[in-house]
């Protein structure tokens, strides 16, 4: 039986396979997907540094010292950062951050609160 290879909504990886029950399973990032979830959703899926899914308003916490150009002190690890909000591109996290202001950050650097 001939396996299905969909693209991983949340990584973009092209060797999505399919399961168990029509779901289906990404090997590099282990996101599991229906083929109906994507059908009917357009929303940006980002997922934290240990792999659960952030949503717009969500609270999170940054797991690393991140270096901000221009500023004198790094971000450190364990800021609480509140309220964030999804974005398209590499830095797929826009927030601000109490000392620092308006940013953006990868979500590979943070975890859910």
């Amino acid at each position: 039986m001939p396996e299905t290879m969909r693209e991983c909504p949340a990584c973009q990886c092209p060797y999505g396979y399919e399961g168990n029950e029509n779901a289906f399973t990404c090997p590099e990032c282990s996101f599991e997907w229906t083929h109906v979830e994507v059908s009917q959703s357009d929303e940006l899926i980002v997922m934290d540094a240990l792999g659960a899914r952030l949503h717009n308003g969500d609270t999170v916490v940054v797991v690393k010292d991140l270096p901000v150009k221009g500023a004198p002190k790094a971000v450190k690890a364990g800021t609480k950062v509140k309220n964030i909000r999804l974005a398209y591109g590499d830095h797929n996290i826009d927030c601000k951050i109490d000392g620092f202001g308006s940013m953006a950050l990868k979500s590979e650097f943070v975890k859910k609160a």
